[in-house]
């Protein structure tokens, strides 16, 4: 493979991975910020539990102020019964008494209503409470999760730096300039391979002549529709595995490989010579 095209292909990988590293930093505070929402919806849960409690119990003190001043008043007719002269007073008072009587039942039953009322909120504020504590022990964790990762790709930002730092210093200004032209057009992707007659990015097919100079990744090509510059995968792996196969072949040949002076005993006779052998062996007639 060409060393210039050999080169853009780590270039492209270093651009990709620096790329997906800086978009997951950027993320990182959306992330965190998601979770902070999620806390905070925690304890507004629990902050709007114990508001719903003092609600409640802002509630009762006013009904045993109710009750209170009822039972006051009922106890202020029933003296007033007693002093009565006549039945037509008697019956008024009464009649108050009844009405009084009437509104303490009422407010009775409604504090027993805030008495389950309370109860009720009391669960729901433990359970809230007990909820927000499972959110911060898990928020925490994914948080420090969350930095970790930024921190990771934040190495790999800086690794990626200097890698391309390097390659760019071995590459020609030409070369440069035309990967990065391309990698800016193309949404960070600049270099790819070519399979099956075309281009493994646009999957347009490549003219035949194209495709058969990039098959020997001799020399820059880009694709003639989205301009990516293009390699064949197929030659590029084989270049090291084929290497290998065919050291591994010669060996083999030459461990089996016999000296071109030693005699062939597996040979066959020739025909003429065994056609000698048994005339000599013939006797002549007397």
């Amino acid at each position: 493979m060409s060393p210039e095209l050999e080169r853009l292909i780590q270039l492209q990988d270093v651009e990709t991975r620096a790329a997906e590293s800086r978009k997951r930093i950027a993320e990182t505070p959306i992330e965190i910020a998601a979770l902070d929402a999620q806390l905070t919806a925690s304890r507004d849960a629990v902050t709007q539990a114990k508001d719903e409690i003092a609600g409640n119990q802002g509630a009762r003190r006013s009904l045993d102020k109710d009750i209170s001043s009822a039972q006051q008043r009922l106890s202020k007719y029933k003296e007033q019964l007693m002093a009565v002269k006549t039945n037509a007073e008697y019956h008024a008072m009464q009649h108050q008494i009844t009405a009084v009587e009437g509104e303490v039942a009422k407010v009775e039953e409604q504090i027993l209503v805030s008495m389950v009322q309370a109860d009720e909120l009391a669960a729901k504020l433990k359970a809230a409470e007990v909820a927000l504590k499972g959110e911060e022990t898990r928020i925490a964790r994914e948080r420090a999760a969350i930095q970790a990762d930024a921190a990771d790709r934040q190495r790999i930002v800086d690794e990626t730096t200097t890698a391309r730092a390097t390659l760019v210093a071995e590459m020609s200004r030409g070369t440069v300039d035309l990967f990065e032209r391309v990698l800016k057009a193309r949404q960070g992707i600049a270099v790819g391979e070519a399979a099956k007659g075309q281009c493994t990015i646009c999957r347009v097919g490549l003219r035949p002549q194209v495709y058969n100079t990039i098959l020997k990744n001799e020399q820059i090509v880009q694709c003639d529709h989205c301009q990516r510059i293009l390699y064949f995968a197929g030659v590029h792996q084989r270049s090291e595995q084929g290497q290998a196969a065919f050291d591994a072949a010669s060996t083999r040949q030459d461990h089996f490989e016999r000296p071109s002076d030693a005699p062939d005993l597996g040979a066959p006779v020739k025909p003429a010579a065994r056609a000698g052998r048994t005339a000599s062996s013939k006797r002549s007639p007397s």
